[in-house]
């Protein structure tokens, strides 16, 4: 990612901070909608998982200008999916959900160059944390 895609991301998440449990509700009902497999994969009060949602793409944004800083917790996570039953192929989904929800979220302030940039975070990110979970960046574990 280069400077001007990162200030975008952080730029148009600002955005969506206010609206953040609606945008966790549209993304869940979206990612239901489209893979609705992974349904079982969440027990929990769903408001309270929009919340952990939004406050870790919070920290994620808030440190694509020191990727190094998130990296770790970023692994983690990657490795406590797929103690959920997550798989490699269910990044695919969730990155729709997300530049979907993000769509909808920011109306016209979604202009080609915000939605290339989040595109492009998604997949440096989602890249990162498949390659930490199942190894060596193959999506043999689909």
């Amino acid at each position: 990612m280069n400077a001007e895609q990162i200030a975008l991301v952080q730029s148009s998440f600002e955005t969506v901070k206010p609206i953040a449990d609606e945008a966790a509700a549209l993304f869940y009902g979206r990612l239901f909608e489209t893979a609705p497999h992974v349904k079982p994969l969440f027990r929990g009060d769903m408001a309270a998982q929009g919340k952990k949602l939004m406050a870790t793409i919070a920290v994620v944004v808030g440190g694509l200008d020191r990727l190094e800083t998130v990296l770790p917790a970023a692994s983690a996570l990657a490795k406590r999916h797929v103690e959920y039953g997550v798989r490699a192929a269910d990044y695919d989904a969730v990155g729709a959900a997300l530049l979907w929800t993000l769509e909808r979220g920011l109306g016209a302030a979604w202009t080609p160059a915000v939605a290339e940039a989040w595109t492009e975070a998604y997949g440096v990110l989602s890249g990162y944390m498949i390659a930490e979970a199942y190894g060596g960046g193959s999506r043999a574990a689909e």
